[in-house]
């Protein structure tokens, strides 16, 4: 595990079809199963979160040792067949910004 800190950060919020927001929470956190980009060493926060009020909206936030490994990570097969799967799920396009974190803490 690399001793690096969170130098770039990306958060999403995805809508899901109706009666699928299980479906989207399991595609999410299949990322991390052995593998998939979130259990890279570069990749240091990923936490996925659900709408209190809607359980077909979820949010991803991620935290990277960088922008370049972030792009790397996410341009492997293993990503790319979770992107896929978000084909026939979502309600319509999700929302994601990059962030530049600042300061902050990821404990589970």
């Amino acid at each position: 595990m690399t001793n690096s800190s969170v130098t770039y950060g990306f958060a999403a919020t995805l809508t899901a079809k109706a009666g699928r927001g299980d479906d989207l929470i399991a595609l999410l956190l299949s990322g991390l199963e052995a593998g998939n980009p979130a259990t890279s060493e570069h990749c240091l926060v990923y936490l996925v979160s659900r709408s209190p009020s809607n359980p077909d909206v979820a949010h991803v936030i991620e935290g990277w040792t960088s922008e370049e490994d972030h792009h790397r990570i996410f341009a492997t097969d293993a990503a790319q067949a979770i992107v896929a799967g978000f084909a026939e799920l979502l309600e319509g396009e999700s929302v994601s910004t990059d962030l530049t974190p600042v300061g902050g803490k990821a404990r589970f």
